[in-house]
């Protein structure tokens, strides 16, 4: 039988994180929280598996069950924290920003184990940092997703100077085009989509980027997402630019109680205060 509880000898590592991604997806998120973590963390993913998924926001809202299966079986296994990447699942929900918040903490209560979603612990992260004003970069989302995140963030109190994708800044003719590239860009296209936003809303507080893009901007062309690319950035812009993947870790790594062990954006270097 299994531990009922896991006492810190039992546990692999004194900090145990549980990261869920939408069905059928590689996620980095696990890879990359991972390298900016001490040695004292341990990660692990699970891939959710919805038959016939489509990346559709109704299947989102009918499956949004499965998110409590997978906080219960990492609770079992001595997590501490567990994460779902990806901005979507709270405004397809239905249930509000209110809901939400209240739908984590139950879960969280529930097993014993915290649990966050991105698209709130965005809306966490710019309420400490005093954020008022933002402007969103909302890269490959089609318009249904970024309108809906758009409205979440209104709703929760933000005032939304400008908000548009990767089709709205003139970067692609259609969203068709956009979809064929399966949400990994050109290196480059983070930092021109980024002047294009703070063109538009140069009194934000704070630059957005949601869901979790790739850029080919690493060595020989890997991939990176806006955790790797937000630093340089804001010292170019001289304000925050936070995406969903960076308010994740650091929701999580608030609860765990440490910081990044390398240079990091903004709201992720708060944590070493």
């Amino acid at each position: 039988m299994m531990p009922s509880y896991w006492t810190p000898e039992q546990k692999l590592f004194p900090h145990q994180v549980g990261f869920t991604c939408p069905p059928f997806d590689f996620d980095a998120a696990p890879s990359d929280f991972l390298r900016m973590c001490p040695e004292t963390v341990g990660v692990h993913g699970w891939m959710l598996h919805v038959p016939d998924y489509v990346h559709g926001l109704d299947q989102r809202k009918q499956n949004f069950g499965i998110l409590e299966d997978f906080v219960h079986c990492m609770s079992r296994n001595g997590v501490d924290v567990c994460g779902q990447v990806g901005s979507n699942w709270v405004h397809a929900s239905g249930l509000g920003v209110e809901g939400i918040r209240r739908h984590c903490e139950a879960l969280s209560d529930k097993y014993q184990t915290r649990f966050h979603m991105a698209g709130y612990a965005m809306i966490e992260a710019l309420r400490a940092m005093n954020v008022e004003k933002v402007a969103l970069n909302a890269a490959y989302h089609w318009p249904e997703w970024w309108q809906g995140t758009a409205g979440f963030l209104k709703e929760a109190g933000f005032d939304v100077l400008w908000a548009g994708n990767f089709v709205d800044q003139g970067w692609f003719q259609s969203q068709e085009a956009v979809n064929e590239k399966r949400w990994i860009f050109d290196g480059a296209l983070f930092d021109k989509s980024f002047e294009y936003v703070a063109e538009q809303a140069p009194k934000a507080d704070a630059y957005l980027i949601n869901g979790m893009c790739n850029f080919r901007s690493g060595p020989n062309g890997l991939p990176q997402r806006p955790l790797h690319l937000a630093r340089n950035l804001e010292a170019r812009l001289g304000k925050p630019v936070i995406g969903h993947d960076t308010a994740l870790y650091w929701r999580i790594m608030k609860d765990l109680g440490i910081a990044p062990t390398t240079p990091q954006s903004q709201l992720l270097e708060s944590l070493h205060a």
